[in-house]
This record gives structure tokens, C-alpha cells and sequence, in this order.
């Protein structure tokens, strides 16, 4: 297992799951159809801590390009590393959405709401207002970035007097888990908080390339929020984490 690889299985495991919550919820005839945003909001965060459960012990489990360059900005990630781990988080949320339709196909040809299936792939502005879905993007990821940085670079003492990192392993996956929880409770009504420009980019192309009965555009006019939302929010934390120091 490689960082790369552990990059591309976790950030696919978290869409996996990610997404799938959402045709659980948005798509005709599931089970879980109708279900509420705590049910949505819930289940990215348990998706979280399974991808960062895998991904932990071997790249650090970013999963996310505003985690690796927020990181890279702060100084505890090099930026040798940045474009693989890129690489790997896009290619993931791109092979995790991908099985996401494959397993709701049937569920997805049942649905004639266009936007309900885009859903499942990406995010939209509840109330179109580009600075302010902006705004919401990079207050949600500030939010993400900032507590991983103490977290991160967080560390304890062992009983033979030894330090030790904690890390984003799998106690880690705990913590980042209940924040982005929390983000989506709090912060997460407007945009549908994407916080991570590899979670909502990727699927979207996958949605402009599939073959979806009934599905509508792909929404690149808002496509860009997304993606350069979070960075700038990962920007400031890093800043941020820099001045006030660790």
C-alpha cells in the first residue's frame, strides 16, 4: 500500500459512502427515500471515518486537496507530495461515485428529477448567491482545516517518556468524523458544504459522462465554488495555524 493508493481507497470509500447516502435519501423506491438532512449529514461523517480508517496508517488519510495543500501551506505536509496526493483523492472520488450509480442504477431510472440525481454526484447552492455560497465554502473548510491542524500536530507522552504524533490514523478518524458532523449540521444548509474541491469536481465529471436517463446539467457555472471555496478556507486556517503557532 502506497500513499497513492491509500489516497485513491479511502477518498473512494468515503464517496462510496457519501453518495450513497444520498440516492439512499434523494432516489424513488429505496428504502431509506425521504429520509432527513441528520440522516445525510450523519452518514458523511461515518464515511469519513471509514475512508480515514483505511487510508490513516499509510498516507495520513487526507482524502481531500484542501487537507493536503492547507497542510502543505502550514508546513506539515511537503509539497513534493501535493500533486500525487491530489491525483490520488481525484481519482478515488471519481471511482466511488461511479460504483455509487452502478449500485442505484435501477433507482436512478426510476427517479425523473434531474436534480435529485446530480445530487448524488455533487453540490448546489440551495439559494444561488455566488459570494455568499462562496463564503459558506470557505467558513465550512476553515472549520475542517483548522481543527485538523491541532489535531494533527497534536501529540502525547508514553509511559517510557517518548512523544508521539496522533495523528489522522484510525483514533484520529474519530474527531474528524464528529467535525465534519458537525459542519454539515451547522454550516452545511446553504451549499451542502462540498469542503473538499476532489468530492465535488470529480463526481461531477463522472455525472457529465455517464449515461443517466433523465439527468440535467452539470452545473459547471457553480462547479468552480466548490473547488476554489475550500482552498481558500484551507489557505486562511493555514495562515492562521502559522501565526498563532502551534
Amino acid at each position: 500500500m502506497t500513499p497513492f493508493i491509500a489516497e485513491i481507497l479511502g477518498t473512494a470509500l468515503l464517496i462510496l459512502l457519501g453518495g450513497g447516502v444520498v440516492a439512499n435519501v434523494n432516489l424513488n423506491k429505496t428504502i431509506g427515500q425521504g429520509s432527513d438532512w441528520i440522516v445525510i449529514t450523519t452518514a458523511w461523517g461515518l464515511a469519513v471515518f471509514a475512508g480515514v480508517v483505511v487510508a490513516g496508517p499509510y498516507s495520513g488519510a487526507h482524502l481531500n486537496p484542501a487537507v493536503t495543500i492547507g497542510l502543505a501551506i502550514g508546513g506539515l505536509f511537503p509539497w513534493a507530495d501535493v500533486p500525487i496526493y491530489i491525483a490520488g483523492e481525484f481519482i478515488g472520488a471519481m471511482i466511488g461515485s461511479f460504483l455509487v450509480y452502478q449500485m442505484y442504477k435501477s433507482h436512478f431510472d426510476a427517479t425523473e428529477d434531474g436534480g435529485a440525481k446530480r445530487a448524488v454526484f455533487c453540490t448546489a447552492p440551495a439559494i444561488p448567491n455566488t459570494f455568499r455560497n462562496l463564503i459558506s465554502e470557505i467558513l465550512g473548510t476553515f472549520v475542517l482545516i483548522i481543527a485538523v491542524f491541532y489535531f494533527a500536530d497534536a501529540s502525547f507522552e508514553t509511559q517510557s517518556g517518548a512523544t508521539t504524533k496522533v495523528g489522522l490514523g484510525a483514533i484520529g478518524a474519530i474527531p474528524v468524523s464528529f467535525i465534519v458532523w458537525g459542519i454539515g449540521l451547522s454550516l452545511g444548509g446553504t451549499t451542502g458544504y462540498a469542503i473538499n474541491p476532489a468530492r465535488d469536481l470529480g463526481p461531477r465529471i463522472v455525472h457529465a459522462l455517464l449515461p443517466i436517463k433523465g439527468k440535467t446539467d452539470n452545473g459547471w457555472g457553480y462547479a468552480w465554488i466548490p473547488v476554489v471555496g475550500p482552498i481558500i478556507g484551507a489557505a486562511i486556517a493555514a495562515v492562521l495555524f502559522l501565526i498563532l503557532g502551534k
